[in-house]
């Protein structure tokens, strides 16, 4: 079901909107942004601990990123990204930073989408 709340943190992706591959979708009540088909950014606009940029990477990458990006940590609960909350002080300048490492299509910042699961028909017997 669509939600109608709209995120105030979707400026975020005004960066992205002349690049020809930006592609923004809801994802578990965010927003995403796609560059290349790569899931990059994740504006989450909502309770903590989603509340922030979730940057998709892997855990390889954490380590050069957060040198670059020291406002950057493991999400609480997706600990396989990386994440800064709207309250910290350095958001958007991370925000920045972050946005044009995704333009100059940076290799730490993106990974392939899992394929969506068409939705089966049902298993029940019809009639």
């Amino acid at each position: 079901m669509p939600s109608s709340i709209s995120n105030s943190l979707l400026w975020i992706f005004d960066a992205f909107e002349r690049d020809p591959t930006y592609v923004r979708r809801r994802m578990f009540g965010c927003d995403a942004a796609y560059i290349d088909g790569l899931l990059c950014l994740v504006a989450a606009d909502r309770d903590k601990p989603w509340n922030g940029l979730l940057v998709c990477t892997s855990h390889e990458r954490h380590a050069a990123l957060i040198a670059d990006l020291p406002a950057l940590g493991p999400h609480p609960v997706l600990r396989k990204w990386l994440y800064v909350t709207q309250q910290h002080p350095a958001f958007e300048d991370t925000v920045e930073q972050l946005t044009a490492l995704v333009l100059e299509r940076d290799p730490r910042v993106g990974v392939e989408p899992k394929p969506r699961k068409r939705r089966s028909k049902s298993l029940l017997p019809e009639g």
